[in-house]
C-alpha cells in the first residue's frame, strides 16, 4: 500500500510527527488477541459474487477446500457485515449443517457441527449477502456524478467483509473468482478473464477468472463497472491502465511506466513476473494512495492518471513512483508475504526502498537520491521524538495493525535497507534479496528469514545489523574522536539514542550494532560497530569522514 502523499505532509512537521506517534503507541481502548486458530487451513477458495450495484448490496455463493490438522467440532473464520444464509461441511462425502455464531467484536464467525471432523481435508459451503458500503473498505461503492462502481480495499483485515474468511496473511490459498454483472458492464480480478457467459438473469453476464496462484486474502481484488483501459506488454506480460470512460486518455503514462518498471524488476529479482496480466487500475474513491492487490494494482485517480505533456516533473515523479512502488509489492509482499503484521515492514520498507531504486534508473535526471535524503529527514525527525516505536512491533487486532501504517513501517524501514545495501554493496544485497524471495515464494517470511539470507550469501553480520535496528526504536548519534597517531589507525567513537529535545536523556545501555563506513581512496570501507566497541579501525591516511555515500 502506498500513503506516500498522506505521509510527507505529516512527517514534514515536527508537532504533526509528535502528535501521529502519540497516536500510534496509545490504543484507544483495551484490546485482546483476534487470532485464529491453525488447526485448519484454506487451500481453495471458489467464489461467485453477484453485486446489486443500486441497492449497495451484494450476494455470494462460496466453498473453501480446507485442511483439518487435529478432529474438531468447530471451525472459526473472519466475517464482518455478512448475513449467513447457509453454511454446510463435506468430508469423505458426508455432509453436516452448521450452526453459525457471530462474535461482532472479533469479526469472527463460528461453525459449529453435531458430529467431530476428523483429521483430513474438507470443503465449507457458505451462502451469504453483505453491503456494499460508503466506508471505502473491504467491497464498497466508489461514485462519479455519473455512476457507481463496485470496488475492493481488503489491506490490512477486511477481506472478511466481502466473503467469509481466514483472513490473515499466513493462511495463503489460491483462488477462483466469478463475478455476475450487468451486462453493459465488466469486471476486473487478479487474473485474467477464463470464460464470459450470458445470464443468470437476461441482463446479467458472468465473468469467470483463472485460478489465482496461491496468495493472502488481503490481495485478494474484484472490481465492477464501465472500466476502459489502454494497453501494452512487457517480458511478455499483457499490462493495461484502467479508469471510468472519461479519463481513458490520461491513463498512456501509467502503461509506458509499468512497461519500464516491469522489466527492470524481472532483471532485478531475477525471477519473473509470476502473473500473465498486470492491472493498474485508478478509482474515483480510493482511501489509499494505491494498493498492491496481485496483479490488479488499484490507485487513487490522481496518483496514476496523468498527461505528461502539460504535467509537471513533480507530478510526472510522484506518479512513477508510486507505480513503482506497487509494483515492487508484486514480488516482496504478494509473492513473497509477512508471515503476521508485525513484519509489515518487510513489505513497505522494501517498497519504498525499490521504488527509489528503479525510478532512479529509468530518470537519472530527476536525481532522485535528492529526494531519498529529504525523504530521510524527515524519517529521522519521526524517529527523535520520545513517542516513536520499533519497526517490528506488536500489533494483534485490527486497530493495532492498522497503526502499524506509519512512517515507521515505510520510511525507516526503507532506510535501513538502504544502509545495508550500502554495507554490502549493490550485487551481493541483490544476491540476497534473491535468495531471500526464491526460498519463500508462494509462502510467508520473517524479518529473520530476510536477514539470515543476507547473512549467508555475505557472510556478514547483517543478521545482528538488521535486528539491532529493527528490534530498538530511535536512532544512534555516533561521536568521533581525532583518529590516533600510530599503525594501524584507530578513532575513538561512543554512540547515543538522539532526540531532537535536548532535555531529553537518552538511556546510557541502548546501544546498536552498526556498519560505519569510512571513506577512502578506493571507496569506502565499513568496519562494524558493536555495544561493547569504543574504537574503530580508521583508514590510514587522508581526510576523515564517517558516513560514506550519506547512506548510514
Amino acid at each position: 500500500m502506498n500513503l506516500r502523499s498522506f505521509a510527507s505532509s505529516l512527517l514534514a512537521a515536527l508537532a504533526s510527527a509528535a502528535t501521529l506517534a502519540c497516536i500510534i503507541l496509545t490504543p484507544a481502548r483495551p484490546v485482546f488477541a483476534q487470532r485464529l486458530p491453525d488447526t485448519v487451513r484454506p487451500e481453495h477458495y471458489t467464489l461467485t459474487l453477484t453485486p446489486d450495484l443500486k441497492a449497495a448490496t451484494f450476494s455470494g455463493v462460496e466453498s473453501i477446500d480446507v485442511t483439518i490438522a487435529a478432529p474438531v467440532s468447530a471451525i472459526t473464520l473472519n466475517a464482518a457485515e455478512i448475513a449467513f444464509q447457509s453454511v454446510s461441511v463435506t468430508e469423505n462425502g458426508k455432509q453436516q449443517t452448521a450452526a453459525v455464531t457471530l462474535d461482532n467484536s472479533k469479526e469472527q464467525a463460528t461453525f459449529t457441527f453435531k458430529e467431530a471432523l476428523p483429521a483430513g481435508k474438507a470443503t465449507l459451503a457458505i451462502a451469504y449477502t453483505g453491503i456494499l458500503n460508503n466506508e471505502l473498505r473491504g467491497f464498497y461503492l466508489s461514485k462519479t456524478a455519473r455512476r457507481s462502481y463496485a470496488v475492493t480495499q481488503f489491506e490490512p483485515t477486511d477481506a472478511r467483509r466481502a466473503f467469509p474468511s481466514f483472513d490473515e496473511p499466513a493462511f495463503k490459498a489460491t483462488y477462483d473468482v466469478s463475478l455476475v454483472v450487468d451486462s453493459a458492464d465488466t469486471a476486473i480480478s487478479n487474473t485474467p478473464i477464463e470464460a464470459d457467459t450470458p445470464g443468470p438473469a437476461a441482463d446479467k453476464h458472468t465473468l469467470k477468472f483463472s485460478t489465482t496462484p496461491k496468495m493472502s486474502t488481503y490481495l485478494v481484488a474484484f472490481l465492477v463497472g464501465d472500466f476502459q483501459c489502454t494497453a501494452g506488454e512487457s517480458d511478455g506480460v499483457a499490462i493495461r491502465v484502467c479508469s471510468t470512460p472519461d479519463k481513458v486518455a490520461l491513463t498512456a503514462y501509467g502503461v509506458d511506466v509499468a512497461k519500464w518498471v516491469l522489466h527492470y524488476y524481472d532483471n532485478y529479482f531475477r525471477i519473473h513476473y509470476p502473473l500473465k496480466k498486470l492491472d493498474l487500475i485508478a478509482l474515483p474513491d480510493f482511501e489509499a494512495g494505491a494498493m498492491e492487490n496481485f496483479g490488479a494494482i488499484t490507485y487513487r485517480e490522481t496518483l496514476l492518471l496523468i498527461d505528461p505533456k502539460t504535467a509537471s516533473t513533480g507530478a510526472r515523479k510522484e506518479v512513477a513512483i508510486v507505480i513503482a512502488h506497487e509494483m515492487a509489492h508484486q514480488w516482496f509482499g504478494d509473492l513473497v508475504t509477512m508471515q503476521w503484521w508485525d513484519n509489515l515492514w518487510l513489505n513497505e520498507g522494501f517498497a519504498t526502498w525499490m521504488e527509489n531504486k528503479s525510478v532512479a534508473a529509468m530518470h537519472p535526471e530527476w536525481k532522485i537520491d535528492q529526494t531519498v535524503a529529504n525523504d530521510e529527514d524527515h524519517t529521522l525527525d519521526l524517529d527523535a521524538q520520545p513517542t516513536t516505536r520499533s519497526i517490528r512491533a506488536k500489533a494483534e487486532t485490527p486497530e493495532e495493525i492498522n497503526q502499524m501504517f506509519d512512517g515507521i513501517a515505510y520510511g525507516k524501514a526503507g532506510d535501513v535497507l538502504l544502509t545495508v545495501e550500502n554495507y554490502l554493496g549493490p550485487e551481493t544485497f541483490r544476491k540476497g534479496v534473491h535468495a531471500y524471495l526464491t526460498a519463500h515464494q508462494y509462502a510467508n517470511a520473517t524479518a529473520e528469514d530476510f536477514w539470515n539470507a543476507q547473512t549467508e550469501v555475505s557472510h556478514k553480520p547483517v543478521d545482528k545489523i538488521m535486528e539491532s535496528l529493527v528490534a530498538q526504536p530511535g536512532e544512534p548519534l555516533l561521536t568521533f574522536s581525532e583518529p590516533a597517531k600510530g599503525s594501524p589507525r584507530r578513532v575513538a567513537v561512543a554512540q547515543r539514542r538522539f532526540f531532537l529535545s535536548p532535555g531529553i536523556q537518552p538511556d546510557p545501555a541502548q546501544k546498536w550494532t552498526l556498519p560505519v563506513c569510512f571513506k577512502t581512496d578506493n571507496g569506502q570501507k565499513c568496519p562494524v560497530l558493536t555495544p561493547a566497541d569504543d574504537t574503530l579501525p580508521a583508514p590510514k591516511t587522508g581526510l576523515f569522514f564517517a558516513n560514506a555515500g550519506g547512506k548510514g
